[in-house]
């Protein structure tokens, strides 16, 4: 039976901000920011939400067509770790905007962060920004990246004291997280941000640490990757065999011999997934192959975790979403995670389709500066009417080539 939810909380003004992941009481519920802004769409659980996990890496991804593993007791138990916050603030879907169920199509940010250890909280940008658009038919999912370096006007933000400029879309991030805004801040400024650039407002959104997706693919065993070009890694090295960042390689003082992922397709590890999705010096079409790597990298772990009754063996299910509950932080609108996925059923990975903004290729405005193309302009005012189908239908050279 259809759990039902309530509205989320209007203000989170009483929540302290937010510096990164460990930082975020796992328990902590949010709303989106009260004011002046427009009413939000109540939310109420809807299978639909499973549909969405699956770009969260398949990890909290029940069901792929079986029966659901365990109680609901235990699946609170295992998303107990996995933090949910506010991440749109006011780039949330109003009432106008179709907001009053999930029965339309559904849009969610993705936002990537390679947060290290040694890196400070707050000064941290996002290069991996990525569009989930899943049509009102709820058949079919669109992954669409946003190259890094677009040039963006980025809105002023009172919660970190950001006065508001022009800069790379990366940076609206940072400049979110900043003096006390924590990723919760750099999430709501980013979100702003590319709805003031493509007029795409949002029913969620998660911060994906992707130093964290390591223990996740780890869990899985390995994904199977398709490497289109041969590349050098940029930030690794081995060491008498072990793979090691390049800085902590240096300090042994032992020789270091390059990691490169050669071409073809083969099972990865972990680190060898997570460092060849990093890559962008050396590819052709740099930040744009990249993306595309990226995109392959959550498919790949989407049709892992349903491969073979994965999602069926309670140990390994527990053991994939505490490992999911180190990489993610999730807005989902207020609803419950255990009580959503309880009675969610998933789409399967062959259901992904992933697409190209600016044919795949920097697009420059003629000084030397990025800027989406008319045709990817046109994808998302698709993505915002719910005709992106139509578009790509009419347009297949944004499909991504990479399986």
């Amino acid at each position: 039976m259809p759990v039902q939810t309530t509205r989320r909380p209007s203000a989170d003004a009483t929540r302290p901000p937010v510096g990164g992941a460990a930082a975020i009481p796992p328990q902590s519920r949010g709303g989106r920011g009260g004011g002046s802004s427009p009413a939000k769409r109540p939310r109420r659980k809807d299978p639909l939400w499973a549909r969405l996990t699956v770009v969260f890496g398949a990890v909290l991804m029940m069901t792929s067509g079986v029966a659901i593993v365990g109680s609901k007791a235990l699946i609170s138990q295992a998303t107990g770790d996995i933090a949910q916050r506010n991440l749109l603030g006011e780039a949330g879907k109003s009432d106008a905007e179709g907001g009053a169920s999930l029965d339309g199509p559904i849009d969610m940010l993705l936002l990537g962060v390679d947060a290290r250890e040694r890196w400070a909280a707050d000064d941290v940008r996002s290069d991996s920004i990525i569009i989930l658009h899943i049509p009102a038919t709820h058949d079919q999912a669109y992954l669409i990246s946003i190259p890094r370096d677009t040039e963006a006007q980025i809105p002023a933000f009172k919660k970190s004291g950001y006065g508001g400029g022009t800069d790379k879309i990366n940076a609206a991030f940072q400049a979110g997280a900043r003096n006390g805004g924590g990723w919760e801040g750099g999430a709501q400024l980013m979100a702003q941000t590319i709805k003031r650039m493509t007029g795409v407002s949002f029913d969620g959104a998660a911060i994906i640490n992707f130093g964290g997706f390591k223990n996740v693919i780890d869990t899985l065993g390995s994904v199977r990757l398709c490497v289109k070009q041969e590349v050098k890694s940029h930030h690794m090295s081995y060491v008498n065999g072990k793979p090691m960042w390049n800085a902590d390689a240096k300090k042994t003082g032992k020789t270091m011999t390059p990691v490169v992922h050669k071409k073809g397709c083969q099972q990865m590890e972990g680190w060898a997934a997570l460092d060849y999705a990093r890559q962008r010096y050396g590819l052709t079409n740099s930040d744009y192959d990249r993306q595309q790597n990226q995109q392959q990298l959550i498919k790949a772990m989407a049709k892992k975790a349903t491969d073979k009754g994965m999602l069926t063996n309670p140990v390994k299910l527990q053991q994939l979403i505490k490992a999911a509950g180190k990489a993610f932080i999730l807005d989902t609108g207020g609803v419950p995670i255990e009580d959503f996925v309880f009675t969610m059923r998933g789409v399967t990975a062959n259901e992904l389709t992933m697409l190209k903004t600016n044919n795949g290729t920097f697009n420059g405005d003629g000084n030397g500066k990025e800027v989406l193309s008319p045709e990817t302009l046109e994808m998302f005012q698709a993505v915002k009417q719910d005709k992106l189908a139509e578009f790509v239908f009419n347009h297949p050279e944004v499909i991504s080539s990479r399986k």
